[in-house]
């Protein structure tokens, strides 16, 4: 399929956040039509109109959308979808969503005549958005869960294609395989194991009698440097720029600290999120006002690694520290 086949949908991003702002200013640029959906006084709506673009209520927003573009956070889309989309979208129309959450898990069920795709961006919103404007992309799985019309791929593959996905690499996907190894990632690697990696071997180092600071450098900060290394050309590439004895250590030692007790407790996490348990319990602690949520995130931010780590960062003089770039990498 040429891109100059792909259909031109009319298209309501709800949602303006880090992805939301990406998607729609670069589908913009690619000659789609983009309606921006927000709450009236919300406090996207005057950034997306000094980007440009027409901003209604997202029921007024969806009504006349070819394709719809859910990209709120994963609480609210349950909601949005029952009070602002499910009653507005024109027949035959397309719900679109970039993490399948709700969808696999059950907590949106969309209309029998709705095609129902994802298109998600391996990468944060700026990184979409700068990728874009350079001329290259960011690469993009997607995924069709229904297709009444018989044109959800070539929705989908037009959507990706407006991002710039197709100029880096398009991978097709299931709304289950996406959705259970997204949170996998997150949780057992990317946020939840990396950050509990971190914490541990700084305390183990401070408790042994080190200078907190030389262990911040040892166990955190110098961090970047290997994940820089593992994404520009994988363990491949790390093995090659460090030290015969950083490898050695690695080949002797990272298998006592990930050990075979290590996987079968990620396998329990995998479980969890395969037969729904953490979404229940995630879903529960939204509604609940997110007591443990608050409480788990505010013993990370007393953590004795951060005060150590504010006190050095601030003397580091080449770090760009502006919030708006830190929650746009998150």
């Amino acid at each position: 399929m040429t891109q100059s086949s792909l259909p031109k949908p009319s298209i309501a991003i709800v949602g303006y956040g880090s992805q939301g702002r990406a998607h729609a200013l670069n589908l913009r640029d690619s000659g789609f039509d983009v309606t921006v959906g927000l709450r009236p006084g919300g406090p996207t709506e005057a950034k997306a109109k000094a980007d440009g673009f027409s901003v209604k209520a997202p029921a007024e927003a969806v009504r006349e959308a070819d394709l719809v573009a859910v990209l709120t956070p994963d609480m609210v889309q349950r909601q949005v979808y029952a009070e602002a989309l499910a009653p507005n979208m024109k027949p035959g129309a397309c719900l679109l969503f970039a993490h399948g959450l709700n969808v696999h898990f059950g907590m949106i069920e969309p209309r029998d005549d709705l095609d129902v795709i994802l298109v998600a961006p391996k990468g944060p919103g700026a990184l979409v958005r700068r990728e874009y404007e350079i001329g290259r992309g960011v690469p993009c799985i997607w995924a069709v869960h229904q297709d009444p019309t018989g044109k959800a791929k070539q929705l989908a593959l037009a959507y990706a294609d407006g991002l710039g996905g197709a100029r880096a690499n398009l991978i097709e996907t299931t709304f289950k395989e996406e959705t259970e190894t997204d949170l996998f990632g997150e949780q057992a690697v990317l946020c939840g194991g990396a950050s509990s990696l971190v914490q541990a071997g700084f305390e183990v180092l401070v408790e042994a009698g080190y200078q907190p600071e030389i262990a911040y450098y040892e166990v955190l900060h110098e961090l970047k440097l290997i994940v820089d290394l593992f994404y520009e050309g994988g363990i491949t590439r790390m093995l090659e720029f460090v030290s015969e004895t950083a490898q050695y250590g690695d080949y002797v030692s990272g298998p006592r600290v990930i050990d075979a007790g290590t996987k079968e407790r990620m396998r329990e996490v995998l479980r969890d999120i395969q037969d729904g348990t953490f979404t229940k319990n995630w879903v529960a602690e939204h509604e609940a006002g997110l007591p443990n949520y608050n409480r788990y995130k505010q013993a990370d931010l007393d953590h004795p690694i951060e005060v150590v780590g504010k006190q050095l960062r601030a003397k580091m003089v080449w770090l760009d520290n502006s919030p708006k770039e830190q929650k746009e990498a998150a």
